[in-house]
């Protein structure tokens, strides 16, 4: 398979990379041309880099059935909707929009094009061509927040915030009550850097976190600025969407990550075999999506031990990271003792659980 890096036409937004990476066979049109919108550069080592992974698996699994293409740096704002628009008009009758903010680009163009199928990627808007699909990612922050209550000296960790939506907001609390599951007397303090992607602020806000006390860093951003700055400051983080260890090799106690190829994989399977169907995602450790790194050695057998049971558990079905009882950071309960949290509730959550220090923004 030759790759070939195609330039895109001017109409492209301005804030996104003009480079279409095109991958396709010099032979014959494929039957199937597949176009990925990533909100940050292929290179970020976390979100995109991850899905990138995943359009790789598409290419190698269906060979010259598929031809794939992607543009990075795309900007979460109307831009997205003439990035879109140009991916179709160089062929794509299938487009996957990997971030949040593309949804109402995506919902808009899809109505124009009826017959290109698109699938979107942590939104909740569907149509008859647009499939929805999201990772159960707390399943694995609830883990991370294990080891975190059992690791840190200070009692306080820091979590790194984007923007407060559902899914951020979710994994705060699951990292939270894994936390406090073993170690009541944590707190956590969160800084909001209203972006995805962009080092220098993740960067500070981990610096703010550590003159705050925090010995132990968790992020929902896309660089490895934070693992490697706690490598520098000789306390502890955890990695987000891929595996960063590399960056951190003592810091890094373990990481979420997601392994999109297993949902592309199904979706690029159905369209293949004429059977695509709209439909609302949501996948975690059972079914291979959501992953969790193998904890570094400065976690203890016990706590190592400890963490595969309670990840068997949630494979397993036996447990929720989200089981009562649970309490909100102003006393409210949320959900009662022996009961489980609804799926609506869940993917709407909006409430700090305790020991969140702060408020949303």
């Amino acid at each position: 398979m030759n790759r070939r890096r195609l330039l895109l036409a001017s109409g492209l937004a301005a804030g996104a990379h003009t480079l279409l990476n095109h991958a396709a066979l010099a032979a014959t049109p494929p039957k199937l041309k597949i176009g990925f919108v990533y909100p940050g550069p292929v290179s970020d080592s976390g979100w995109t880099y991850q899905h990138d992974l995943g359009r790789k698996m598409v290419e190698k699994e269906f060979g010259s059935k598929v031809e794939t293409v992607f543009v990075e740096n795309v900007p979460e704002s109307a831009d997205a909707e003439r990035v879109i628009r140009d991916l179709i008009a160089t062929g794509c009758n299938m487009i996957f929009t990997t971030s949040f903010g593309f949804m109402n680009p995506t919902i808009a163009v899809a109505a124009d094009f009826p017959k290109v199928v698109f699938e979107h990627c942590s939104g909740y808007k569907t149509a008859p061509n647009v499939g929805i699909y999201q990772t159960r990612f707390y399943e694995g922050a609830y883990l991370l927040g294990v080891i975190a209550g059992l690791k840190t000296k200070t009692n306080t960790i820091g979590y790194v915030a984007p923007f407060p939506i559902p899914e951020v907001i979710r994994n705060l609390d699951a990292f939270v009550l894994g936390a406090r599951s073993v170690n009541p007397k944590v707190s956590a303090k969160v800084v909001w850097v209203n972006t995805w992607y962009d080092p220098s602020k993740e960067h500070e806000a981990a610096l703010t976190l550590i003159n705050q006390g925090a010995d132990v860093l968790y992020q929902n951003t896309d660089s490895t600025a934070i693992v490697q700055l706690a490598e520098a400051r000789g306390i502890y983080a955890f990695g987000q969407d891929s595996d960063m260890s590399r960056f951190g090799p003592r810091a890094h106690l373990s990481g979420n990550t997601a392994n999109w190829g297993v949902y592309y994989l199904y979706k690029v399977k159905q369209m293949l075999e004429g059977k695509w169907k709209s439909e609302d995602t949501k996948w975690g450790m059972k079914e291979g999506i959501v992953q969790v790194v193998k904890p570094n050695a400065e976690v203890p057998p016990k706590v190592v031990a400890l963490f595969e049971q309670k990840k068997a558990e949630i494979i397993s079905g036996k447990f929720h990271p989200f089981s009562g009882p649970i309490v909100d950071m102003d006393g409210k309960t949320r959900v009662e003792a022996g009961k489980t949290i609804t799926e609506d509730e869940l993917w709407q959550m909006k409430w700090y659980a305790t020991g969140i220090v702060g408020k949303q923004p």
